[in-house]
């Protein structure tokens, strides 16, 4: 499944005309949840996959209602309560120049300004203002790295190589 991008999961069934409603996990719902936009429901654990065209969407607290070409009442979208909504790799979002995917970034190696080898991001965390990076370190520790100007100098997602500045206290 390393060829699709996770943009939802159907959490729960809205009404009793089809729709459902997806918790987002993507920065682009306006454009995953479109009118026409092809999307793949996903068995959660066995992987089997089906594509469905959304009819209509709108956002609902931190989630969206959507309503599916393929579905016309309830019956026919319960069962898939608690399943993946995924898009091909390829239908990427073209992000703006020194913007990420976390696909992009987890699994890359870390180095600092001099080339030392400093570790690999392993998550991703959205705290606040800007997002921190968790590199898992040689001695297994972690090292919180705050996704700012000062601290990332050049991300390479061809090369999975982070060029670093370890500022005063990082460490």
């Amino acid at each position: 499944m390393d060829s699709f991008l996770s943009v939802g999961k159907i959490v729960n069934t809205h009404g009793i005309r089809g729709e459902v409603k997806i918790l987002p996990h993507t920065d682009f719902p306006e454009v995953r949840f479109a009118a026409k936009a092809k999307l793949l429901i996903v068995h959660p654990e066995q992987g089997g996959k089906f594509e469905v065209t959304v009819a209509v969407a709108r956002p609902y607290k931190q989630m969206y209602i959507v309503k599916f070409q393929e579905f016309g009442d309830i019956n026919e979208v319960e069962k898939y309560k608690g399943y993946d909504l995924k898009v091909p790799k390829e239908d990427t979002v073209e992000l703006p120049e020194n913007e990420y995917y976390f696909h992009e970034i987890i699994g890359c190696r870390v180095v600092d300004d001099e080339g030392n080898e400093i570790g690999v991001i392993e998550e991703i965390l959205r705290p606040g203002a800007n997002d921190v990076w968790v590199v898992k370190l040689p001695s297994r520790k972690e090292l919180l790295l705050p996704v700012i100007d000062d601290v990332v100098l050049d991300v390479d997602v061809e090369s999975k190589l982070v060029k670093i500045h370890l500022m005063e206290g990082l460490l």
